[in-house]
């Protein structure tokens, strides 16, 4: 050994591991990012991927789908989905339209695309429709009229379309409302600003607008 690498008694010879003690604690952050980051994008690729597997299971003709969550405890991990153009609302889809028909012609086409006329069976739903008329633009006048798939047969003997038995507790007539004359045996919703019950008895073959409905998909 030469002079020049000879240690004097009583000095301490360098530590080599020194600087990394120092470093540890940097090194030990930075892979707890990098572990984080990894994480994450591990998770968004699975939610990213399940995702598109479910709206891989649509029509493939389908242009496009509304969701919304399925709402109950054993739907948390579902979607009730309607086409593009119609609006979701718990279980079903509902369509309204930018053109004005007499009633049977309205239902006729509400047929045609697998619905009816809609049947309004309770408060929550008749309050949907009612602000969902007043959300769309196209309806944006001082008062409209669009049909629902109410009538009778004979005059006070309200049926549904769907022949869904009638609930004069569910009934949201406006005031002076059904006026029960043989004219008037169809109904619309003669919707004004501020006035949520609004139905009207009216001749059937008046030409309104019209609100379609049919079953949400579940995914």
């Amino acid at each position: 050994m030469n002079q020049q690498e000879r240690v004097s008694p009583g000095t301490a010879a360098p530590a080599e591991g020194s600087s990394c003690s120092r470093l540890s604690p940097w090194v030990f952050l930075a892979s707890a990012l990098a572990v984080k980051t990894a994480l994450m994008t591990v998770g968004l690729v699975v939610l990213f991927h399940r995702s598109c597997g479910q709206y891989k299971t649509l029509p493939e003709n389908a242009q496009g789908w509304q969701c919304i969550p399925g709402g109950s405890a054993s739907q948390k991990d579902s979607w009730k989905c309607c086409p593009e153009g119609w609006r979701p609302f718990q279980e079903s889809c509902y369509y309204f339209s930018d053109d004005q028909m007499p009633w049977n012609e309205s239902q006729q086409n509400c047929s045609g695309m697998d619905s009816q006329l809609v049947v309004i069976n309770t408060k929550a739903e008749q309050d949907f429709i009612y602000k969902e008329i007043g959300r769309q633009m196209k309806y944006q006048q001082h008062s409209i009229n669009l049909y629902i798939g109410l009538r009778a047969q004979e005059v006070g003997q309200w049926r549904w379309a769907d022949q869904t038995p009638y609930n004069e507790t569910a009934a949201f007539w406006r005031s002076g409302e059904p006026s029960d004359i043989p004219e008037e045996m169809c109904v619309v919703i003669s919707y004004h600003k501020d006035i949520f019950r609004n139905w009207n008895d009216v001749p059937c073959r008046i030409r309104s607008y019209r609100i379609c409905e049919n079953a949400a998909v579940t995914l």
